[in-house]
């Protein structure tokens, strides 16, 4: 619970230390040199001037003020493109859009092109590829067989990778295919390998057709998107469980229940929704974006009577705020093709969300996992959702109504008002939990000075502890044996054991239900994790599924803990052939070498180590097992002779059977030992766990290998349909980075 403000001076910001990381290496505003040249005072002031811009003058000054302190307070924050573009040249501030891509190669291409023009303004994008046909069919006009959508996503995938988005990251894309196109097999299996498609998250658009086919244990049609013939016939069961057995393995395809999603289509004569943002929360037409905020919940709370209960009042004049702060962003927004500005100012979409919501709880003392957590779910978002209308109406009658109403609904100025949006980074900003998901843990390890790791414990449980009495310095490292969670410790009073539950903590159908909660008074989506243990079954994944689909969530998207940083070879594939390998590597032992020619290919990354710069190669062979490590240092490398022998020592270690995670852990503790800072061993390590990262690598006996963020090293985890930095006991506190 933060304190309010009580004086009538300016707020200066409060910013954590993780919090100004984030915002000095992706949002405040740099000089030609690269330096730094401002501070986040000035961030939320450039934003809030930029912002209340489009009103009458005489409003500018007040609302500019109002929109700073709610920035500043960090009550509410606009995502990301906003942040970084509001009051600069770019001027492009949504954070998700929805492009056509049609059916022949001046459409594909012109798709391609605006991708571009977007990922640089610092936009992702959703693409349903329903509308291509299907492999193998013949193309009229050339008398040649089509290559089919998944040839074509590959296309985007490579134009995505030579594009960071707005300059900052690689850019993010969602693609999407109706569970009746031809080619939903192969679609369903497109991620199986783990280095194709990497700039996509995938989703299959589910009918309601399907969906009763499934319950009937029947059969279903296949139809051909160019004429609209059906071609074949398939058992529903069979492509349901082929879905859920492949999300199993990790984590994709998700779903999105396209049938649902269109039943609230306030502008149906215009389009049907066909697709969605790259994190599935929003639906959107094609051309049309969503500038996106999330109204912080930790700070909507008030002590009264000796209990914390929820400021009412506050939050409504949040929400009151937010919403024309939104409306005014479609106003400033500066989109790059000029078929967005006519369609976004057309609908006027706006997307206010809430982040903090599990720290909210635990403020109230209320578990994620409760009828009671449900319950506060549903009543918060009513009353936002309540507040939102009012807001929108009240503009309306002074603006009118969004241009494209066609008189569905109140005629609000806004077609759209609310959804619960991933917040990656700005919840970080914020220092907060994000969007409506649980913590993800409640200790961390933070570095300091003498290379040792403390442990850093959530504020919040450490202050209920040393209140209630059961603190103790052993405690964080109990919980840090107990996975982050304090669930199952002894010394925990069941109460609290309760309050502060984690991801992991919380079974799937909670997770489902939650989502659920908040989507009853939604008109676009939310984006959650449906997080599973890494025992959790198939029939696990199944379940979560029918429950979403049958409690009206417009999407779902589930991740078994480990699964993508634990592959599993030839899943869901039959015909696939078994391992070549002489020697099955979960025997090997000394003595018995594994032979060269398996080698498949390589990859490598240049480090900067204490006594120069090599380049660390990491070759592995076809079933994607690391076979050997090369170091070859540069010429004026102090220490030449021992980085090509920690290498080849290395890679003897691996070609005998040795676990890579073993031969990584080695060479971080002859770092820690010796003390030495910018140590080659340590930089050797970072550069395999980037490779095994990127690549998507298994260990020799199929063992778990901790997924390292590329930017800083820590543990990475998939939240709210996205891999993101979640910091290490190696590296401290999150960086920041995400992968969309």
């Amino acid at each position: 619970m933060k304190k309010k403000n009580t004086t009538t001076q300016p707020i200066t910001p409060v910013i954590s230390e993780n919090a100004r990381k984030v915002l000095q290496k992706r949002y405040l505003v740099r000089d030609a040199a690269g330096r730094i040249t401002e501070t986040p005072e000035d961030l939320f002031r450039r934003v809030a001037t930029a912002i209340a811009s489009v009103n009458p003058e005489e409003e500018r000054g007040a609302l500019g003020d109002i929109y700073y302190e709610m920035m500043a307070t960090m009550d509410f924050m606009p995502n990301s493109p906003t942040l970084m573009n509001a009051g600069r040249p770019m001027g492009q501030l949504s954070a998700c859009f929805v492009l056509p891509v049609g059916d022949s190669m001046p459409e594909i291409f012109e798709a391609i092109k605006q991708t571009a023009l977007i990922h640089q303004t610092g936009g992702g994008t959703g693409f349903s590829f329903s509308r291509l046909r299907g492999k193998g069919t013949i193309v009229k006009s050339t008398g040649g067989e089509a290559s089919g959508p998944i040839s074509f996503m590959e296309v985007f995938n490579t134009a995505t990778g030579a594009v960071s988005q707005g300059g900052k990251r690689r850019g993010a894309n969602m693609g999407i295919l109706r569970v009746d196109h031809p080619d939903i097999l192969d679609f369903i299996e497109c991620k199986t390998d783990q280095t194709k498609i990497t700039n996509f998250n995938i989703s299959v658009a589910i009918t309601d057709t399907f969906m009763k086919a499934v319950q009937a244990d029947g059969e279903y049609d296949l139809i051909a998107p160019e004429t609209g013939k059906v071609v074949k016939s398939l058992p529903a069961r069979m492509v349901f469980d082929k879905i859920a057995h492949h999300a199993w393995v990790n984590g994709e395809p998700g779903l999105f229940f396209i049938d649902t999603a269109n039943r609230e289509n306030p502008t149906p004569s215009r389009w049907s929704y066909e697709a969605t943002n790259p994190c599935g929360e929003q639906v959107l037409g094609p051309y049309e974006s969503c500038n996106l905020g999330s109204i912080n919940l930790e700070n909507h709370v008030i002590e009264k009577h000796g209990t914390t209960v929820t400021d009412w009042e506050k939050l409504g004049s949040t929400v009151r705020h937010a919403v024309r702060f939104l409306d005014n962003v479609v106003d400033a927004n500066k989109f790059p093709i000029e078929e967005l500005s006519k369609v976004n100012r057309g609908t006027r979409r706006i997307g206010l969300g809430i982040m903090g919501f599990a720290r909210f709880l635990m403020l109230l003392g209320i578990p994620y996992d409760s009828e009671e957590g449900l319950e506060m779910a549903e009543k918060v978002m009513a009353f936002i959702r309540e507040m939102a209308e009012k807001a929108s109406l009240d503009l309306a009658k002074v603006h009118g109504p969004y241009p494209y109403y066609e008189g569905i609904g109140s005629p609000k100025r806004n077609s759209h008002l609310l959804t619960i949006a991933p917040t990656g980074t700005i919840s970080m900003i914020a220092d907060t939990s994000s969007g409506c998901e649980p913590e993800f843990s409640i200790i961390w390890y933070k570095n300091v000075m003498d290379g040792t790791h403390l442990p850093y414990t959530l504020e919040l449980f450490e202050a209920v502890a040393k209140k209630e009495g059961f603190w103790s310095n052993g405690l964080p490292y109990l919980i840090v044996e107990n996975h982050g969670s304090c669930r199952g410790l002894a010394q925990v009073p069941e109460k609290w054991q309760r309050v502060f539950a984690t991801a992991h903590d919380i079974a799937p159908e909670w997770h489902v239900r939650m989502q659920a909660a908040f989507q009853k008074h939604i008109d676009a989506a939310v984006s959650k994790t449906i997080n599973m243990p890494n025992s959790a079954t198939v029939e696990d994944v199944r379940n979560a599924y029918l429950l979403a689909y049958s409690l009206g969530c417009k999407g779902i998207t589930v991740y078994r803990d480990g699964s993508r940083s634990n592959q599993v070879l030839n899943a869901g594939s039959s015909d696939k052939k078994e391992s070549s390998l002489p020697v099955n590597p979960a025997e090997l032992h000394w003595g018995q070498k594994r032979p060269k020619e398996e080698i498949s290919r390589g990859t490598r990354v240049k480090i900067s180590g204490k006594y120069g710069k090599s380049y660390v190669h990491l070759y592995f062979d076809e079933e994607k097992r690391p076979m050997e490590i090369f170091v070859t240092p540069a010429a004026d490398h102090g220490e030449r002779e021992s980085a090509i022998l920690f290498g080849r020592l290395g890679s003897l270690a691996l070609q005998y059977g040795a676990p890579i995670e073993e031969i990584v852990e080695q060479f971080i503790k002859s770092h820690e030992e010796a003390g030495r800072l910018g140590s080659d061993p340590y930089a050797i390590a970072k550069a395999i766990g980037t490779i095994i990262s990127r690549e998507g690598l298994v260990g020799d006996e199929g063992l778990k290998i901790e997924v390292a963020c590329p930017s800083c090293g820590g543990q990475v985890a998939f939240i709210e349909g996205c891999l993101k930095c979640m910091g290490s006991k190696k590296t401290g506190a999150p960086c920041g980075w995400s992968q969309c």
